[in-house]
């Protein structure tokens, strides 16, 4: 295959063996099924009938990759809109509560960089680009995107945080989305990601209305006996008689006219007991066990009481719906899997669009066992200016997009899974470079959790089009690299503050009119450039002092 500009330039290769063989020839896997309501983030996990902590099998990817129970900022900020919470402060843990507690870890908190836990301005100096959504800029309903669910503002820029000086810890892990920009970024944030151990649990929260089925490969060595499956279910804005907007108001912070209140009724708990053997069995249950802290302070599980609503359908103890056919919210089936072939590896890895700054991938599904069946999930990483390699790839960048899933059956109805061997699969790629070149990863896994071989393809962004304006012409010519610290505040100071009024927007204009042709003079000459340096550094030392 020849690679072109608009094209993968190729490079599959098998890069790890197959999964070690199992002891035996079956793993145990159990399955959990529930049909969600819209919004919600989830927790599930395993203890043993006594209370110990086992396992934590599932979670949705907003807390555990992009990090909502840990951020800089106070946990009452309001957020919004409503439909998504695109806010990217306020450290929520109150989102997930008991099993932030059962579960042993613990994380160095996440403070503002400049201490302000009640600030949301920060300075340019310590807010680097959100690669993409989920993260907006504070906006006010009403604002362009607040309906809609999405940013108003092509580029956002954020303070991604310190660990807190005074040693102040979290029981959420921050952000593993998160690749860190030198000079703007603490150097906690280059920690972030190693520090965080769900990627491979972690999925995008399941549609509304649908079949979620998480399946957990029991461990070899889990003795046999009597376990306990939980599911906690948190829903922001979830609003009743008790906990709403009056009763818990917003702060009293600046831009505290911002968002609306995202505190309504705490999460609620599930919890099916069930026993592992060497048959298959089932349990199930309809009714919520409990609920947790409104403010997350502790991992108490409240019991059932009236302040929980009980008669609203997605909304309290009705944010599981019931599955159909059943009186059951949460089903359990335990069953063995003979299941000891491991997933072939991704085949003929295409790219069929290529920009400046993403990429769509596509690929030839392998199955589950081999080259037959339909694999559980795929592990996607993605590296920029050096290989993929088996030593690489578990520190390379996770991939948040999923691949594009088909439906299958399930135990509530149809789900989404993938499907069989020879699919043509695709997944998007956002937030890239120009003129950078990048390898992606690719590994399959199954029922099991057998993994498959890494299949790996590399291509090249293109510079951004013809008459594409977003360079600085006289301050890159001035520094020498489009990506100068320097350079990226003046072009955010451009897009966040010029651009806004109609005497920024003719600056602007004449700027990119008068520029370029300066710009070329300035960048031939060292002792030109040394001069637009010294001209520049007054404009960029008062935008440094500005607040975003």
């Amino acid at each position: 295959m020849t690679a072109t500009p608009r094209t993968l330039a190729l490079c599959v290769a098998a890069l790890a063996a197959a999964a070690p063989a199992r002891a035996d020839d079956q793993c145990h896997v159990v399955d959990v099924s529930f049909i969600p309501a819209d919004e919600l983030q989830i927790a599930v996990w395993v203890e043993k009938a006594d209370g110990t902590f086992v396992d934590t099998i599932y979670l949705t990817r907003k807390t555990a990759t992009f990090g909502l129970g840990n951020r800089p900022g106070r946990y009452d900020f309001n957020s919004g809109p409503p439909s998504h919470e695109l806010w990217p402060y306020g450290r929520r843990s109150n989102v997930l509560p008991v099993w932030a507690h059962r579960q042993p870890l613990t994380w160095p908190q996440i403070d503002f960089q400049d201490g302000n836990d009640d600030g949301l301005s920060h300075m340019f100096s310590q807010s680097s680009p959100e690669k993409d959504p989920p993260y907006c800029r504070p906006m006010k309903s009403g604002d362009p995107g607040w309906d809609t669910g999405s940013c108003a503002t092509p580029m956002v820029f954020t303070d991604k945080g310190v660990f807190a000086p005074d040693g102040a810890v979290s029981h959420y892990p921050p952000r593993a989305d998160l690749t860190p920009t030198m000079g703007l970024d603490s150097a906690s944030v280059a920690q972030y990601r190693q520090m965080n151990p769900f990627q491979s649990i972690s999925t995008a929260t399941p549609p509304a209305g649908g079949c979620a089925k998480i399946a957990w490969p029991i461990p070899p060595e889990l003795a046999a006996g009597d376990y306990v499956m939980w599911v906690e279910v948190s829903k922001s804005f979830d609003y009743n008689s008790t906990y709403n907007m009056t009763t818990l108001p917003p702060p009293e912070v600046d831009f505290a006219s911002y968002g609306v209140p995202v505190r309504g009724q705490p999460s609620v708990v599930y919890s099916v007991p069930f026993t592992i053997g060497q048959s298959e069995s089932t349990a199930s249950t309809q009714a919520y066990a409990g609920y947790g802290d409104e403010d997350g302070s502790t991992g108490t599980l409240h019991p059932p009481d009236a302040t929980i609503s009980t008669d609203t359908p997605a909304s309290g103890a009705l944010r599981l719906e019931l599955i159909p056919g059943t009186s059951d919210r949460v089903e359990v089936d335990v069953k063995p899997e003979d299941d000891t072939v491991a997933p072939a590896g991704a085949q003929n890895i295409s790219a069929t669009t290529i920009a400046a700054t993403s990429a769509t991938v596509q690929f030839i599904a392998p199955g589950d066992d081999g080259t037959t069946g339909s694999v559980s999930g795929y592990t996607i990483m993605i590296r920029a200016g050096e290989p993929i390699t088996p030593d690489n790839f578990a520190s390379s960048t996770p991939v948040t997009g999923a691949v594009t899933p088909g439906t299958q059956a399930g135990n509530c109805g149809t789900i989404a899974g993938y499907p069989p061997a020879g699919t043509v699969q695709s997944v998007d790629l956002t937030g890239l470079l120009p003129l950078t070149q990048y390898w992606i990863g690719i590994q399959a896994y199954d029922k099991c959790h057998n993994v498959g071989p890494i299949s790996v393809g590399q291509f090249i962004t293109p510079d951004v089009q013809p008459g594409e304006v977003n360079a600085c012409f006289v301050a890159t010519a001035a520094y020498g690299s489009r990506m100068a610290n320097d350079v990226e505040l003046l072009r955010r100071f451009r897009d966040q503050l010029l651009e806004r009024s109609v005497l920024g927007e003719l600056a602007v204009e004449t700027y990119y009119t008068f520029s370029p042709p300066v710009a070329g003079v300035i960048g031939s000459s060292d002792v030109l450039r040394e001069g637009a340096r010294d001209l520049l550094a007054p404009i960029v030392a008062r935008v440094k002092r500005l607040r975003w």
